[in-house]
């Protein structure tokens, strides 16, 4: 399956387009007016704790304070000083006992929170503001690589479920295992790292180990709030995620990014990379060379039209987004039922995609065309779990509901591609949106 990335730079836009077999499957946008705070590190300050939420505050020098839940919250240091510390008060303070010989505690003290106002925590940013919310925060710090995720807070190790193969994932393990740099913390095996060599996993972990020993000197030196490691740019992301022996080549239309991304795949991925890196610097703009752009315009219609007529309508809201499978002009012989059994599988495939490149998230809503078989059910929630399976974003689907819906959820961190590029009509008091320019 051909596969191509073409990186379009021009007017404070930085546009991704992920190509295969002629026709685009993902798109990523960055503008300068946004700048997504996804993965970014800050040192933070705790500015209040609501206990009835279980949830903190955090500043970290934005517009809003950042959310943390208490559940998201991780002391590596202090935790196994404190374990060592109650054991050794346990022994020398021993607790009274009842006429049953049971310790009691005379003033039971309420559970501690893991958070005190006015600490200062290391915090990184898992979703960014919305609305009127502020950024969502975590304290187990992910630095992710081609190969690997180091986290260095937390000790086990993971490798991707979509790797199946039980031999396959016992190599990896023992290759993590030798990962002897690393003094502290933890890897995830990504998927991309399924047939690689001992020498290039070590590298990504090495290379990630050192960006964490930075970035503690940098958070031991700073005062909150402050930012200590700022997730690489839209450019740096793609070619760590997707840039791999499937894609042929990545074409990208500015010079300086070219040479930059050449310097970077030869020392980070090898050379054997670099020569898929292509510079384009012809009259017409990138995307216009190869269709792209007209494709792209689709992206922010209500309607989606697939060959065969049939068309789903794509309703996106503040609480949830909506699709609606609609027949159109398809026609076909066959009874009603395997009608819209045929329409419902034709759709799958193209509200998938649809999902990826407009990279919806939050609740979703899919309104099928009612079937009454249960294997026609069957087969067409396991259609719309296998387009999802090829999704980096997470995923969870729903069985078919009586009324033909399934209901979804796709992980959301930053915002829409239609939020990032229209704003709300100035005539109609926000019930239309206008293209920013």
């Amino acid at each position: 399956m051909p596969k191509e990335i073409l990186i379009q730079t021009q007017k404070g836009e930085c546009l991704v387009a992920i190509i295969e077999n002629g026709r685009v499957e993902d798109f990523h946008v960055e503008v300068d007016r946004y700048q997504s705070l996804l993965g970014n590190i800050y040192k933070g300050r705790v500015e209040s704790i609501l206990p009835s939420i279980n949830a903190a505050f955090v500043n970290i020098g934005q517009e809003r304070n950042g959310f943390l839940y208490l559940t998201d919250v991780v002391t590596p240091i202090t935790d196994d000083d404190l374990s060592i510390s109650r054991k050794l008060l346990h022994k020398i303070f021993k607790k009274p006992k009842d006429k049953a010989g049971v310790r009691q505690d005379r003033h039971p003290k309420k559970e501690e929170l893991p958070l005190k106002v006015g600490q200062e925590i290391l915090v990184q940013v898992v979703k960014d503001p919305f609305g009127e919310k502020g950024a969502r925060l975590t304290t187990h710090l992910t630095l992710p690589g081609r190969f690997v995720v180091y986290m260095p807070y937390d000790q086990q190790t993971g490798v991707s479920k979509k790797i199946e193969n039980v031999q396959e994932r016992q190599r990896l393990r023992e290759v993590v295992k030798g990962f002897s740099f690393a003094k502290v913390g933890g890897f995830i095996i990504r998927t991309a790292s399924s047939k690689q060599g001992k020498r290039e996993l070590i590298r990504d972990a090495q290379f990630l180990y050192n960006i964490w020993l930075k970035i503690h000197k940098k958070a031991q030196q700073e005062k909150a709030a402050a930012l200590i490691y700022e997730e690489g740019e839209l450019t740096w992301r793609i070619v760590r995620d997707y840039l791999n022996e499937d894609v042929e080549k990545l074409v990208i239309d500015n010079h300086e990014e070219f040479l930059r991304i050449r310097k970077f795949v030869e020392t980070l991925i090898g050379r054997h990379m670099v020569n898929k890196i292509h510079h384009y610097n012809g009259h017409l703009p990138l995307f216009d060379s190869r269709n792209v752009s007209k494709e792209l315009q689709k992206i922010y219609d209500t309607n989606v039209y697939c060959k065969s007529g049939a068309y789903i309508v794509i309703e996106p809201t503040e609480g949830l987004t909506v699709v609606d499978v609609n027949s159109g002009r398809f026609k076909t012989q066959a009874s009603p039922e395997e009608a819209a059994f045929m329409v419902n599988m034709q759709v799958v495939p193209e509200i998938a995609r649809q999902l990826r490149l407009r990279d919806l998230g939050g609740i979703i809503v899919i309104d099928f065309i009612d079937m009454s078989r249960e294997d026609h059910k069957r087969k067409v929630l396991e259609a719309i779990q296998h387009e999802l399976s090829r999704d980096p974003a997470k995923t969870e689907v729903n069985k078919i509901s009586p009324l033909g819906l399934v209901e979804m959820t796709r992980a959301r961190t930053g915002k829409t591609i239609e939020s990032i590029s229209f704003g709300p009509c100035p005539y109609c008091d926000g019930r239309g949106r206008v293209k920013i320019a």
